[in-house]
């Protein structure tokens, strides 16, 4: 038990530790560590099962040139730099095994160098010859004279002086001898020098002129033109947000960011992502996974249904064989990809999104094909998708899933747990309204977003009502209008009534809503409306007999109404 435990949280260490946009469906993963709630410590299950883990508030980095660090600055330019080189020399478009490999050349180099060895060895032999030529023809020259010498002394001067003639002819003629023998030897070995040298100039001449050739070449083809997410790169300074979420992914440095941009435009290339914008992929499944509104920052939020994948028909349709799966796959991307050109890359504006992963429901751990094809998705947002998630918010997190968090949190950075926070069932509503406003909020998590006469630029009022206590909220109105408003407790569990109090003295309270306890069972949010024709005002009355506090959310619209 405590080894598959270590397994399953190892998983959950790859998958959280890779950072914010990596979660895709994987959660089902984590289930393996616990599938006996029984086996968990008596300790940490009272620990786990309804404590939130605490994390750091993420802040997020500036992607304002200005605002950065000297070094992270000094990072930039250089990314830029390589990337500009890049682009004239077409490296984005060239696929890598096209290159010649690097040892290549230096193994030319050494058989050049083998080759000439010998001829080396040759030249030296050849003029060690030729010296040994040398010194035996002045040996021969020094012993003839000296015998003739010998032999004249006794002669007569003019006779002696011929001897010594002739013997000088024969010495010059023997010298003369070997001095062709060396002259003619010199010239070989010359001849074979200057080949050389000519063949090594010829080939230096040649290299240089393909440089220079290259060169001019290189220069008269203009610079490649890429594009990622809609932005082309260096085109101005939305490409430096662009660069700073490589960087950041690789910890400002430099040669790794380089390294991960080159895959991604490849990989975007391959997996053919402008065609894949416009194909058609259905929509099934619009409510596994959906944009809805935005947090309180401006980020967009992203809504992951892992419940969805419990609809037997919609799991088989999605995921039944490696077709579907695939099929899955690039649904999964074309939806982040859509996502991201929502954004806006200008220095200063929103890039990232707030990610929301309801777990209620999820599937197990025995659904082996939702799991191939998350891991697939993983490794690609992994990949290729850096630094565009704002914060992760698990809602709806079984008591097994904290458990697991609780294990493997030891092995995260602060940055990284940071932009995680998790939720059991009873604080999910809470905890979404935390970074997201109840107009922005669906319905279903707690909020009041949904269709109908309300919508987003109208704003929700927030209270917390105390535990045994009453709260009651005033709506002041004219004559002669029509009053709507609509209202939900979360959890309900209280009484709730409403009632007309008109502002002339005698008049007597009309009752718009009697006082009646509203089960949690019931419809989450009470729309109601009261038409006015007399100035007053509305009270609305929320009674909590309980002994939890309450979270009160409440908008109203007044209109024009002509009498009849």
């Amino acid at each position: 038990m405590a080894e598959e435990a270590s397994k399953t949280s190892t998983a959950q260490v790859d998958t959280v530790a890779t950072d914010d946009e990596r979660s895709v469906f994987v959660v089902e993963e984590k289930e393996e560590a616990y599938p006996e709630k029984e086996n968990i410590p008596e300790t940490e299950t009272e620990v786990s099962k309804d404590k939130i883990p605490e994390s750091g508030s993420f802040k997020e980095e500036s992607n304002i040139v200005s605002d950065l660090p000297e070094t992270e600055k000094k990072a930039l330019q250089e990314l830029k730099q390589l990337i500009q080189e890049a682009l004239q020399k077409h490296e984005f478009s060239t696929p890598q095994n096209n290159h010649p490999p690097k040892d290549e050349k230096p193994e030319d180099a050494t058989d050049n160098k083998e080759e000439e060895k010998p001829a080396e060895e040759e030249k030296e032999h050849v003029v060690h010859a030729a010296a040994d030529v040398v010194v035996h023809a002045a040996a021969d020259v020094a012993e003839a004279t000296e015998k003739e010498s010998a032999e004249v002394k006794e002669t007569e001067t003019q006779t002696e002086v011929v001897e010594e003639k002739t013997t000088v002819s024969n010495a010059g003629s023997v010298a003369e001898d070997g001095a062709k023998s060396v002259e003619a030897i010199e010239e070989s070995v010359v001849a074979v020098s200057v080949s050389e040298e000519e063949a090594k100039v010829e080939a230096v001449v040649a290299v240089s002129v393909s440089e220079e050739e290259a060169k001019v070449e290189a220069a008269s083809v203009s610079p490649e033109e890429v594009s990622i997410w809609g932005v082309p790169l260096l085109a101005d300074e939305r490409s430096d947000v662009i660069l700073l979420k490589f960087l950041r992914a690789r910890d400002f440095k430099v040669k790794e960011a380089f390294a991960m941009i080159k895959g991604t435009i490849r990989w975007r290339k391959e997996f053919q992502m402008e065609e894949l914008l416009e194909e058609e992929l259905g929509d099934d499944l619009e409510k596994a996974v959906y944009m809805h509104g935005f947090d309180k920052e401006g980020h967009p939020v992203c809504y992951n249904v892992y419940g969805e994948f419990q609809n037997k028909e919609l799991y088989k349709k999605s995921f039944s064989d490696e077709e579907k799966r695939h099929r899955f796959l690039r649904w999964r991307i074309q939806f982040l990809e859509k996502s991201i050109r929502k954004l806006d890359f200008t220095p200063g504006g929103i890039s990232t999104i707030v990610q929301v992963n309801d777990l209620k429901n999820s599937p197990g751990p025995a659904k082996w094909e939702l799991r191939q094809a998350t891991k697939q998705a993983l490794q690609l947002l992994q990949d290729n998708y850096p630094e565009f998630v704002a914060k992760q918010v698990f809602i709806n997190v079984p008591w097994w899933y904290l458990a697991v968090n609780r294990m493997i949190s030891p092995f995260l950075t602060q940055r990284t747990k940071s932009k995680f926070v998790f939720a059991g069932p009873s604080k999910s509503a809470e905890t979404l309204l935390r970074y997201i406003a109840a107009e922005q909020l669906p319905v279903k998590y707690g909020g009041l977003s949904k269709d109908g006469e309300f919508g987003i630029s109208d704003a929700v009022t927030e209270i917390t009502v105390r535990p045994a206590a009453k709260h009651t909220v005033e709506f002041p109105v004219s004559e002669n209008s029509l009053l709507s408003w609509e209202l939900r407790v979360i959890g309900w569990d209280v009484s709730y009534g409403a009632e007309f109090v008109p502002s002339s003295e005698g008049s007597y309270t009309v009752i718009i809503q009697k006082a009646r306890k509203v089960a949690s069972s019931e419809e989450p949010v009470l729309c109601s409306n009261y038409k006015i024709g007399e100035p007053g005002k509305v009270v609305l009355t929320i009674d909590n007999q309980t002994s939890k506090k309450k979270k009160l959310l409440y908008r109203l619209k007044v209109k024009p109404s002509s009498s009849d």
